[in-house]
């Protein structure tokens, strides 16, 4: 009996697995980030990253507390928005809902003082819907995120 239910039980995963594979990344941002950063690592979730400084201690994870600088870019080079003031951080609760997924998602590989470029697909970022007027819809956002500290919930 096991042996019929297997074939149709692969079947059912397939769809999921193929998902998780599918390139996220538009076809010419993908050609700008294999051209530039050919290195850049892949999460599972479809960013790309480089380590650019090592930090240590313990990963953020979902419900800490993240305090971090940031500037963001779009492809071209053009800074759409940042924090870049060690005095003033960048704070929020990771995991819940207060940043583009794409962060909520990354930042949980990082540790504190790690210092990442992060390209981030437009679907984990604003979408279709992009963020008017500084974001238009189906956007890839480049990030330089420096990871200032984690403080458990």
């Amino acid at each position: 009996m096991l042996r019929r239910l297997l074939p149709a039980l692969l079947l059912l995963l397939l769809p999921c697995a193929l998902q998780a594979q599918r390139e996220k990344l538009p076809p010419e941002d993908l050609d700008w980030v294999e051209k530039n950063f050919p290195d850049a690592k892949k999460s599972n979730t479809g960013i790309r990253y480089i380590e650019i400084e090592q930090g240590s201690g313990e990963t953020a994870k979902r419900g800490d507390m993240v305090s971090m600088l940031y500037i963001g870019r779009f492809i071209n080079g053009d800074s759409f928005d940042q924090r870049i003031d060690p005095a003033k951080p960048f704070q929020f609760r990771l995991g819940r809902g207060k940043v583009i997924q794409g962060w909520d998602q990354i930042i949980q590989l990082m540790r504190p003082g790690d210092k990442w470029l992060v390209i981030i697909p437009p679907e984990l970022a604003y979408g279709t819907r992009g963020q008017a007027p500084r974001i238009p819809p189906d956007t890839t956002l480049v990030f330089t995120m420096h990871l200032l500290s984690v403080d458990e919930e």
